[in-house]
């Protein structure tokens, strides 16, 4: 079973996402608002990370930055999400995928199974 962190401020957020993903066959961790994150990522180890670029008193965008720059979880794919067009940004920085909100919930499930799909073919 895939594993997701989940990086949101908004606790209801968290709850849906959650949910909507253990449907959908994959184990979530919350990622505390991106409170202590890198080591979190590196405790965890989470096969993808689902992160908002505004988090509250932290800038996603920072933490994307710190996870690419660090070779113990550079690898793990990360999905920003914004109700801003940030796209060029977040991939210039290294996230895998941006998912401007709304989204739809099974366009979230498909990208999360393609970027997890080579490390369940290793387990």
């Amino acid at each position: 079973m895939p594993t997701v962190l989940l990086v949101d401020d908004d606790r209801t957020m968290i709850g849906l996402l959650g949910s909507l993903l253990k449907l959908e066959g994959f184990e979530t961790i919350d990622g505390a608002g991106g409170v202590d994150l890198l080591p979190a990522v590196r405790a965890c180890r989470p096969d993808a990370i689902l992160m908002d670029v505004f988090l509250a008193g932290r800038d996603g965008l920072g933490l994307l930055r710190s996870l690419q720059d660090d070779p113990q979880v550079a690898s793990i794919p990360v999905v920003m999400t914004s109700g801003m067009e940030l796209s060029e940004e977040c991939r210039r920085l290294g996230a895998a995928e941006f998912l401007l909100k709304p989204y739809a919930p099974e366009t979230l499930v498909e990208i999360l199974r393609r970027l997890t799909q080579n490390s369940q073919e290793k387990v």
